[in-house]
């Protein structure tokens, strides 16, 4: 097959998934949809690199209820998480490698001094994903320790 019998069916085939209905929106490209137990779905941002995990939730203004973080580390551990430069209050939740609830952190509140006072979250549990999602998610969704979560 020539190149530009190739280039041609590959814009043929990008322009028919743009204009398919269901095709993912510019808001949700890297994003993965996270079924809680109530059956409700969330979309969560995905977080592989160390750049962007460190960052996550940083200078944002709000986190729509449909909407999340997940940060996938390498490996279990016991990970810590803090809310310095983050803006809006959130429900911290720590995952196992089943995607099994193993530990929470609701209604965690933004750290509005200095970095050496913020205080730190979780980390006593063994964990491999944690999922940020707007506060009071885990009363609303009815989340608990042992609950088990699809992604």
């Amino acid at each position: 097959m020539g190149a530009g019998r190739l280039h041609f069916l590959v814009l043929t085939a990008v322009a028919f998934l743009a204009c398919r209905n269901d095709a993912l929106k510019l808001e949700d490209m890297n994003t993965r949809p996270v079924r809680l137990p109530s059956g409700a779905v969330i979309r969560a941002e995905v977080m592989v690199h160390p750049e962007d995990m460190i960052r996550g939730m940083m200078y944002r203004d709000s986190l729509a209820p449909d909407r999340g973080m997940l940060f996938i580390h390498g490996e279990p551990g016991q990970y810590t998480y803090w809310m310095y430069q983050v803006k809006i209050p959130l429900d911290i939740i720590w995952l196992d490698a089943d995607k099994r609830i193993v530990e929470m952190s609701p209604h965690t509140p933004p750290c509005t001094t200095r970095a050496s006072k913020c205080p730190h979250y979780g980390g006593n549990a063994k964990a491999l994903y944690v999922l940020e999602l707007a506060a009071g998610s885990i009363d609303r969704h009815g989340l608990r320790l042992g609950s088990q979560l699809e992604f």
